[in-house]
């Protein structure tokens, strides 16, 4: 099957305890039909059940999921490698994809994706991840924290690979969302006044959002690597 869709077509990573249909909620709700009929969504599931309480109970229904597991002080990691696994499954018989979107703890799982295909330990048998749109992520730590093995170099250096990213004035997460920034060339910003959550867009933001649809629109389909 060749990449001839004329939208480009974006796999969509939820957040922590939450779930596919949440994320979609959440984004046809808040973003205008300007964005919604330029963008092709397709929504997954985490592969792990929730294994706690979700803070979303009581305003989105379950089933929630969840992409991997950390221990409190973000040292090791569990189902970190079956995730990517089945990311990666899931892409290559329901693709091809042209990027990738994600919110929290689903932003931070798309944000390692480029440079881990790009070190070839993942990601290998489908196309090149050619963007990502990164809500409220922040990047998988080696310094003050553990970082996953797969993952060990994928930040190593900079990511050739254009890059959206939302970041909330008082979203917890601000301070490594802007750490998130240094690991991508030429990341395109958007500032919202909302903490951690999926934002309405200004105009300001709009048409930062539109600009960078139509620069990703305007890519050529290729095969291969984002390169570090």
């Amino acid at each position: 099957m060749m990449e001839n869709q004329k939208r480009p077509r974006i796999l969509c990573l939820h957040g922590f305890r939450t779930s596919g249909q949440i994320l979609k909620k959440s984004i046809f709700s808040r973003w205008p039909e300007t964005v919604i009929q330029k963008l092709d969504f397709v929504f997954l599931d985490g592969q792990c059940p929730a294994q706690g309480k979700s803070e979303v109970e009581g305003i989105f229904d379950p089933p929630y999921y969840e992409w991997f597991q950390v221990n409190e002080d973000y040292t090791e990691y569990s189902n970190f490698e079956e995730c990517i696994a089945y990311i990666e499954d899931y892409m290559l018989k329901n693709g091809p994809f042209d990027g990738v979107l994600g919110f929290s703890q689903g932003a931070i799982l798309a944000a390692a994706l480029p440079g881990m295909q790009a070190q070839r330990v993942a990601l290998e048998k489908i196309s090149k991840i050619k963007f990502v749109i990164l809500i409220s992520g922040a990047i998988l730590r080696g310094v003050k924290y553990g970082r996953p093995k797969l993952a060990s170099h994928a930040f190593s250096k900079p990511i050739d690979c254009p890059s959206l990213h939302i970041i909330g004035e008082k979203d917890f997460l601000k301070p490594e969302s802007i750490i998130l920034l240094e690991a991508f060339v030429n990341p395109v910003l958007i500032h919202h006044p909302k903490g951690h959550e999926i934002p309405r867009l200004d105009e300001k933001s709009l048409g930062t959002m539109l600009s960078f649809i139509d620069t990703i629109q305007g890519t050529p389909p290729s095969y291969g690597h984002c390169r570090l």
